[in-house]
């Protein structure tokens, strides 16, 4: 399936509470659409340092999932549906995933580009190609003064 058709069958909720699950969400979500199996996929992402420090009072999800739909007819059916509607005694915020970001968007975050290995293999060339040494820098810095 193409990423662009993908996304438009897949809805964002956000502001779901600590204690839904995939189950509660397929269940809220699944009277959109002709058939239950109308929903591919639920997915609750898990908090970014669950690795890090796993405690029990830690949030199990980073409150928000993502119900991917069979037709986007059914996508829109849930936002409409959906979008400012409570669950589990929260109100959600739902409407139309956006695709992911791209892997080296995610990697650089607030980073300077040229900081990245990959930027620099694409765009640098070392300093011997580029005409230049560090012996010739060296050089010119000494005779300028």
């Amino acid at each position: 399936m193409e990423e662009g058709t993908k996304s438009k069958k897949t809805v964002f909720v956000g502001g779901i509470s600590d204690d839904t699950d995939e189950t509660a969400l397929y269940e809220s979500f699944s009277t959109f659409g002709a058939f239950l199996c109308d929903i591919l996929e639920v997915q609750i992402p898990p908090p970014a340092n669950q690795h890090q420090n796993p405690s029990p009072s830690a949030p199990k999800h980073r409150g928000f999932a993502f119900v991917t739909y069979t037709s986007s007819a059914d996508a829109q059916d849930a936002i409409d549906n959906m979008d400012m509607n409570e669950l589990k005694g929260r109100v959600l915020k739902v409407n139309l995933a956006r695709p992911m970001k791209t892997a080296a968007a995610n990697l650089s975050g607030n980073r300077a580009i040229w900081e990245s290995e990959e930027w620099l293999k694409e765009h640098v060339k070392p300093l011997a190609q580029s005409g230049g040494s560090y012996y010739g820098v060296f050089k010119v810095v000494m005779h300028s003064q």
